[in-house]
């Protein structure tokens, strides 16, 4: 190869050999040629916002309390089953309220003692959180689910099926959904378990992600449906049908990773919104109750007279953490949003 030749004088600049000023050339185009994929420029997009980041990161620490729950628990030494009022009466006044100031705080409770029974609020909020969390993401699979199947089926198929699925959609819209939770709860468990018996903890789990799944659903279906649509008049879905591809191959290989945005973006609204509907019919009676830990659970057991007037402090560590929690979770939303549309950034 020839060395790169050097101008003489005063003010001359170096002048390199073609050759070398070509390949040089090749290499920075090639550079300016390297692509990234939608996916990764909406994780570079998502790691630049510091709140999303944030708020992943606490999402993800109530995550992996709940699911190590059992072994802090162990840890810790307790369980959130135990009855100190009768195992520990000497820690309780005569009406079964913690003697030491804060609901019983203390290196030996950390988040004290529940008023009453006496249940340790430290793994009782852990098991808590556990149950509600693992609740909530069980319903958010179902409703994700049973949301992509109807409502992207109606859009790319259209005709009777579109018309079907859309009046479904519009016929359970119309329902309270609160209060239709409220009065099929017993309804669902009475299916199960005849009304004289015990209802078994798992027929409570089930009909919670039963009734919820019922009426959560719909709307994403309704978004998915009018993004389906869209997609369907479009070259390269135009191009598979000619190809003689089924409807099923299309949907399957060109509509499902067209719709991964809205797909995601309203999953992590949906969560947050699951968590605290079940926590509310905990909180009314129909959903988890004791000694079975829950959220909501928690937050009934705080509105009682016995714990208003003595022990206050009992609501805030359920409180807190479920208020963390709920506005981790939006804020995680919105940047997951922002990340993948940046024309709707903040």
């Amino acid at each position: 190869m020839t060395s790169p030749t050097k101008a003489e004088g005063p003010g001359s600049a170096v002048a390199l050999d073609p050759e070398v000023a070509s390949t040089a050339a090749e290499t920075d185009k090639g550079k300016e040629l390297v692509g990234r994929s939608p996916g990764q420029l909406m994780w570079i997009r998502f790691k630049r916002d510091r709140v999303g980041v944030i708020s992943a990161c606490v999402v993800v620490f109530f995550f992996v309390v709940g699911l190590l729950a059992p072994v802090i628990s162990k840890l810790y030494g307790k369980d959130p089953y135990t009855v100190f009022a009768d195992e520990r009466p000497d820690l309780f006044d005569s009406a079964g309220v913690p003697l030491q100031p804060n609901g019983g705080i203390s290196g030996e409770f950390w988040f004290g003692l529940e008023p009453g029974n006496g249940y340790d609020v430290f793994t009782k909020l852990l098991y808590g959180i556990r149950n509600s969390l693992g609740i909530s993401v069980a319903v958010t699979l179902a409703t994700v689910l049973t949301g992509v199947l109807l409502g992207v089926m109606a859009g790319y198929m259209g005709g009777k099926v579109d018309f079907v699925v859309s009046r479904v959609v519009d016929f359970l819209l119309a329902f309270p959904a609160q209060l239709f939770f409220i009065a099929s709860m017993p309804v669902v468990v009475s299916l199960f378990v005849d009304p004289k018996d015990e209802t078994p903890v798992y027929v409570r789990v089930v009909a919670l992600i039963a009734v919820q799944w019922v009426l959560g659903w719909m709307s994403l279906a309704r978004i998915l449906r009018g993004t389906a649509l869209s997609l369907a008049g479009r070259e390269f879905i135009e191009a598979a049908r000619v190809s003689g591809a089924s409807p099923w191959r299309i949907i399957r290989k060109e509509v499902l990773p067209n719709v991964v945005t809205p797909i995601l973006v309203q999953s992590t609204y949906m969560l947050p919104a699951f968590v605290t509907a079940e926590a509310g019919l905990s909180f009314l009676g129909v959903g988890l109750v004791e000694p079975t830990p829950d959220w909501g659970q928690m937050f009934s057991k705080a509105s009682t007279e016995l714990v208003m007037q003595n022990d206050i402090t009992y609501m805030f560590f359920p409180g807190i953490s479920m208020i963390i929690f709920i506005v981790a979770f939006n804020l995680l939303g919105d940047s997951v949003r922002d990340a993948f549309d940046p024309k709707t950034a903040r």
